[in-house]
């Protein structure tokens, strides 16, 4: 029963991360700003962080089975 709450937060940790990497690579392509009043560098960098790190903690917390 312990192994429940890990597969639900690594899928959810890994669909956030999914999603906000994709959302990020979309902007960037389009030349749109991924964050207003930010330097689009910083924010796609930031954003790309952010979901590389939500990626892996998903993935971290799948192994933890």
């Amino acid at each position: 029963m312990e192994s429940g709450p890990a597969i639900f937060a690594g899928v959810v940790f890994g669909l956030f991360g999914a999603g906000l990497l994709a959302w990020t690579a979309v902007r960037v392509r389009r030349r749109t700003p991924v964050a207003l009043g930010v330097s689009p560098v910083a924010s796609a960098a930031l954003a790309g962080l952010v979901s590389v790190a939500a990626l892996a903690l998903g993935g971290w917390c799948l192994t933890r089975l």
